[in-house]
């Protein structure tokens, strides 16, 4: 097949554990090894993940009217422009944009790049032939911005990768004897960390060997860190962690050694390290806002408000043995039973845009996607 007839992806950027960076790597194996020509195309990549993509001014040589471009779209990007403007076949690939209000006073820029991203997104309607996106929530804003043809395509997991040992190390220092409550996710306004902070420290009143581990970068939000560490003081919390962006295997070592997940986010499009837990078999405790009852599909324990005495109760009774935390962990493992037992089909959601590539099927002659 020639560079011009295949399949490629475009995003903003490609990082580390990121789960928009794993989902497009997990669709370049599926179309690679379905025969097509599947490449990555980014503005900026983590260092040790550059050689596994091409920057965008590359683009243009594997453009044409019969290739099919993937589109992340998640923020604004160099990417956005390039696309609009090319004779691709468009499949807009929308992880959803956080409402610029929760960045107000934390980052100028960021606020800029999210508004205009969600102003933008309609923009894109006419120009799109297929939109896919991880949840129905996602899917009925790409309806109410007048896409045509929407379909929802939940995140490809490797669940190999959850199989790995975790870090040794970390998970011989997180065993302790303390309780430990996780978080998983940028440390971003609209993740409601003040509330997690402040329900923490009535369940630490109860139970003073707890620790709260907050994993996920701060970049482009520094502030609000700053502002949680201040909270972290005037309540005087002890074992409170910012352990930042942290490598694979010592994400698996903070999930294996948790008792509780603790989501108490306003906005969430998906949601993977909910996923995440349940594959841990890590009991969830969940703001019920965005998709997270979707992703969480029946399972966890989801909340009406964010109330802190609320909040540390749950906790208490989820990091306890008994029947409250046995019940949902049954409920999380159907849960996954269903999600790896019917994995999702990315050609199948593709045959729309793929069928004129190559008549009777991708030029592999494989027809499903290969689990992952």
């Amino acid at each position: 097949m020639s560079e011009g007839r295949g399949v490629h992806q475009l995003l903003a950027g490609l990082a580390e554990g990121d789960a928009v960076s794993n989902h497009a790597l997990a669709i370049q194996g599926i179309l690679r090894g379905a025969g097509y020509a599947s490449d990555l195309f980014v503005e900026h990549a983590a260092p040790r993940l550059r050689g596994r993509v091409r920057s965008l001014e590359e683009y243009a040589a594997v453009s044409s009217k019969d290739t099919v471009c993937l589109f992340h779209f998640a923020i604004g990007s160099a990417a956005g422009p390039l696309i609009f403007g090319a004779p691709d076949t468009l499949v807009l690939v929308y992880h959803n944009i956080t409402p610029a209000r929760f960045f107000l006073g934390f980052n100028n820029h960021l606020t800029g790049l999210c508004y205009h991203g969600r102003r933008q997104l309609g923009v894109y309607a006419p120009r799109t032939a297929l939109a896919l996106t991880p949840s129905e929530f996602n899917r009925r804003e790409l309806e109410a911005a007048g896409f045509q043809k929407t379909k929802v395509l939940p995140l490809l997991l490797d669940t190999a990768s959850y199989r790995r040992p975790p870090s040794p190390v970390l998970l011989r220092l997180l065993e302790d004897g303390k309780t430990n409550v996780l978080f998983v996710g940028r440390l971003s306004p609209n993740k409601g960390l003040d509330a997690a902070l402040r329900a923490f420290a009535l369940f630490q009143k109860r139970r003073p060997r707890s620790r709260l581990l907050l994993v996920g970068d701060d970049q482009g939000v520094r502030h609000y860190p700053e502002r949680l560490r201040e909270i972290v003081r005037a309540l005087r919390l002890r074992d409170v962690l910012f352990l930042g962006h942290v490598d694979e295997d010592e994400l698996l070592a903070c999930y294996q050694a948790a008792r509780v997940l603790l989501c108490l986010s306003e906005h969430e499009g998906f949601c993977a390290p909910l996923q995440e837990a349940m594959l841990f078999g890590v009991p969830v405790l969940a703001l019920d806002r965005g998709a997270v009852r979707e992703t969480l599909g029946g399972a966890g324990v989801l909340l009406d408000k964010a109330d802190p005495a609320l909040v540390a109760g749950l906790l208490g009774e989820l990091a306890e043995e008994g029947p409250l935390r046995e019940a949902v962990r049954k409920t999380e493992a159907a849960r996954v039973s269903g999600f790896l037992s019917a994995p999702p089909d990315l050609l199948l959601s593709l045959a729309p845009v793929l069928g004129p590539l190559s008549a009777g099927g991708p030029p592999g002659g494989g027809v499903r996607a290969r689990e992952l």
